[in-house]
């Protein structure tokens, strides 16, 4: 079970830093549902490293934003 965690959380931090370095979102169907990735990609460092902290503040925060990239429309 730790293991599946712990590749789970890799897979979540290189979506994280693909979305915030790079602004788009990899595969097919990510780039539909995320709206903003960068936004996206905060969120889900923020969720990361508020399970290496235990804080449940940072925790809604990354999940906040996480939230705010798949209903944010992109500024134009």
């Amino acid at each position: 079970m730790a293991l599946v965690l712990v590749i789970l959380a890799v897979v979540w931090a290189v979506l994280g830093v693909h979305a915030l370095l790079l602004g788009r979102m990899p595969g097919g169907r990510l780039p539909r549902l995320v709206r903003q990735p960068r936004l996206w990609g905060a969120g889900a460092l923020l969720m990361l490293a508020s399970w290496n902290v235990r804080s449940p503040s940072l925790l809604v925060i990354g999940v906040g934003l996480v939230a705010l990239g798949h209903v944010m429309k992109p500024a134009r």
